[in-house]
Order: structure tokens, then sequence, then C-alpha cells
């Protein structure tokens, strides 16, 4: 008995599915043995699993499709399944998590302030306990941001640098708070002065380039700010994603439906 039009279809979708997963894979090996920062071989294990996943999750689907392998495509299905539930809690818990917090504008600054306490409880503990935050120290480290920083505006004039459009990990971790009212030098250098603050984060700040504020709750709300801008993104792509995997699943159901079909012709055809 011919084809379906959704056994092609699935096959087709897992095929490129599956050529996908080679890169994705290959990318995890080389990071894994070339990854030279901590930053880079935090990432080599989630991408070799992704790798792996969507690699067995296609063949799944291509194999049960094409070779009508039943039992196959109903574990597809089930995978499929599982995808779409943790998608949508995913999605909403990324909504949920993002839906608080964003930066303090200031008068005559062209940058907003960060407060930590502005965003929800779940990310301040995860992004601030210590385990954390030293690895997010090394990848803001890696990533040379405060350095670039420096060499971007070290030609600048104060009354420049205060009119500066600044990312949220710039203002949080490369320059100190705006409460210590600082003397500023240079992007990154600054000089107390006689104003008292209450901001524990103005005695954390240190010129020197590895330090800077990297230790600052105001870093630590810089970055949030930013992973929650990132989330934000991923949770609208992952609405798109969702989509697709309901498209996906609803022909997968289709195809499955086929090969039942089709096995049962089969044994009365042989049926004696």
């Amino acid at each position: 008995m011919a084809f379906r039009l959704s056994n092609n279809l699935v096959g087709i979708l897992n095929f490129i599915t599956f050529l996908l997963s080679i890169p994705i894979l290959g990318a995890g090996i080389w990071l894994s043995r070339e990854g030279v920062t901590e930053c880079e071989r935090f990432l080599d294990k989630p991408v070799i699993v992704i790798g792996v996943f969507l690699m067995l999750v296609s063949l799944a689907g291509l194999i049960g499709a094409c070779c009508r392998v039943t039992w196959l495509l109903w574990l597809y299905l089930v995978v499929m399944f599982l995808l779409i539930v943790l998608g949508i809690v995913f999605t909403i818990f990324a909504f949920a998590v993002t839906n608080k917090g964003a930066g303090e504008a200031l008068s005559g600054k062209g940058y907003k302030e960060y407060r930590l306490g502005d965003y929800s409880n779940w990310l301040q503990k995860r992004v601030t306990s210590q385990k954390n935050w030293n690895k997010i120290k090394s990848c803001l480290a890696d990533s040379k941001v405060c350095t670039d920083f420096h060499d971007k505006y070290l030609n600048t004039s104060a009354s420049e640098f205060y009119q500066t459009h600044l990312s949220s990990v710039q203002s949080g971790c490369c320059k100190p708070s705006n409460d210590c009212q600082f003397m500023y030098l240079g992007p990154t250098n600054w000089t107390r002065g006689s104003a008292e603050s209450n901001n524990p984060d103005c005695n954390l700040w240190n010129n020197n380039l590895n330090t800077l504020c990297f230790d600052c709750q105001s870093c630590k709300a810089g970055f949030i700010d930013n992973l929650r801008s990132s989330w934000k993104k991923v949770a609208i792509v992952n609405i798109v994603f969702l989509i697709f995997l309901i498209i996906v699943y609803s022909v997968g159901c289709c195809a499955f439906r086929n090969n039942r079909r089709d096995n049962y012709y089969q044994q009365q055809t042989w049926k004696p």
C-alpha cells in the first residue's frame, strides 16, 4: 500500500531535524575538547545532550513513519506530546518570572540604574547564590564586557559619558552606582567624593579592571535584567516553536493511524 502524505511529511521533517542534530552534537564535542574557559566548558554538556536527543527522536520519527514501525512512531508521538507540555509550562513560567523588574531612569543620565530587589525572587535566588555567581562572573570576564567598555569610552568626557546609553550589564558591573556620587576620571576610573551613601556597592567598587563592581548588587541586577530580556525573547520564539510542534504532532498522529490501518490490512491479507 502506498505511503500516505502524512507519513512522507513526517519523514521529511525528521530527516531535516536529524541533519540539524549533527552540527549541534559536533559543536558540543568540540566545546568539550577545545573549550578553554569555564564558561565554554559549562555549555558543552547541555549542547551534547540536546544534539543526542534530537538525533534519537528524529530517527524514531523517520524510521517509524517511513518504515511503518508503529511502536517507534508511538514512542515518537509520546516524546513530542511531552515536549509540547514542557514547552507550554516553560513559556508560562518564563513570562511569570520576567514580568517583574526594570531599570530606573535617572535625571540627566542616558543610562539606567538597576536594583536587585526590583526583580522576581526566583531569579534573585538563582543568580545571587555564590556558586552560580562565580560562574557568571567568569563568563562576564571571558566576554570582556567591561574591558571593551573601558576601551570604547576611554577618551569620553564626563558630560558625554553621562549621556551615553549603556547596557544593563555595563551600567551595573562596569561603573559605580549613581548613589555613590564618585567623581568621573574615566569609564572605569572613579574617585570617592566626600558624600556618604548607604548603598553597600560603594564600598565594593574598585578601579581594577578585574574587580570593578562585579561583586556589587547592581551588577547582579544588571545581569538579571539582561537575562530577563533574553528569556522574554526565548519565550516568544518558544511560542512559534510550540505551534510548529503541534502541527508536526498532528501530522504524526495521522501517520500513526495510517500505520495501524496498513498493519491491519496486511494481517487481513495474510490471514489463512
